[in-house]
């Protein structure tokens, strides 16, 4: 128990440290604060979620006590959370037969059925959603407050306070304010996955992994999710708080079909010739220019109408038996 409580200090402090570091103001405390929930889920999965609990815990407390309340509470909804609760869906299983005995002497192992990969996804989507709009919160109550900020700090960014902007330039930054907030939530779905991810690969190497690795090619999103989606793109074409609301609903559910269409590419490509340089060149091309994304999402939404993914798996022929 002592060595679990200094593990889950060690983590908290780390994810402190590493949130914290975006007051500096450097540019590699961007990397270092979009990471911070890496060492609270490195610690929820490799020794249990009590500790991610307690390592999330002391990391707030100290934060509030150094810089202030506010910053506690933002590091509880934007790290500790989600990495509390991600790690322990990870590890949620339930018991749903037994293994047959081997020669009727050892006791027959129980078999774990675990928390599917697709409903993972969908929390994922969901503290993205959170995370985003209590970002937007801060910026104002209403529609018109928040955009005037968001505005303003593009304005900023690119330079272009207090400097005469033609027509065009002012519709581009009209398109930028639009998107800024989906594309936010986007984002921050994206890191929430990618330190799952690495969280869970770090447990699996050090061979602390309290689980079999899963199957990320099986991953998909239950059947609701496509009802929620349509409902949300509904709503994106009214006006207001409820469009901006709608919008960032939308973009992370359609983020989360992407990454089932990567599932899908996954499993659509097992008999291609040289599939390793085809899934690399299509992941390249991803993180180089974006908007294949669009395309990836096509494939899951594709995948989750027509199921892609049975109709393939069951068109090939049974594995061979053993020699």
């Amino acid at each position: 128990m002592i060595a679990i409580l200094l593990i889950a200090l060690a983590a908290g402090c780390a994810s402190a440290l590493m949130f914290a570091s975006i007051i500096s103001g450097v540019l590699i405390s961007l990397l270092l604060f979009y990471l911070a929930p890496l060492p609270l889920m490195v610690a929820g999965l490799a020794w249990g979620p009590l500790s991610a609990t307690i390592g999330g815990i002391a990391a707030a407390a100290g934060l509030a006590a150094i810089f202030g309340l506010p910053y506690g509470i933002a590091f509880v909804i934007m790290i500790a959370l989600p990495a509390w609760w991600l790690g322990h869906l990870a590890l949620l299983g339930r018991r749903v037969g037994t293994d047959a005995a081997v020669d009727g002497d050892a006791p027959a192992a129980p078999t774990l059925e675990w928390y599917p990969i697709g409903r993972i996804l969908l929390w994922i989507a969901g503290f993205a959603m959170l995370t985003t709009t209590a970002i937007l919160f801060t910026l104002g109550t209403d529609a018109a407050t928040i955009t005037d900020v968001i505005h303003k700090a593009l304005q900023w960014f690119l330079g272009l306070r207090g400097a005469a902007s033609s027509g065009e330039t002012e519709q581009a930054l009209d398109a930028l304010v639009i998107v800024a907030p989906a594309a936010g939530a986007i984002f921050t779905m994206m890191t929430l996955t990618l330190n799952l991810w690495l969280a869970a690969k770090i447990a699996a190497t050090s061979g602390r992994l309290q689980r079999p690795w899963p199957d990320l090619r099986g991953a998909d999103l239950p059947p609701m999710t496509l009802a929620i989606l349509s409902l949300a793109l509904a709503f994106c074409f009214t006006s207001g708080l409820l469009a901006m609301l709608a919008r960032i609903f939308a973009a992370t559910l359609i983020m989360a079909y992407a990454l089932t269409g990567f599932a899908a590419l996954h499993t659509l490509t097992m008999a291609l010739k040289h599939r390793a340089l085809w899934l690399g060149c299509t992941y390249a091309v991803v993180v180089i220019f974006s908007w294949p994304l669009l395309a990836m999402a096509a494939l899951g939404l594709a995948d989750a109408v027509f199921g892609l993914r049975r109709r393939y798996l069951q068109g090939r022929p049974p594995p061979l038996p053993a020699s």
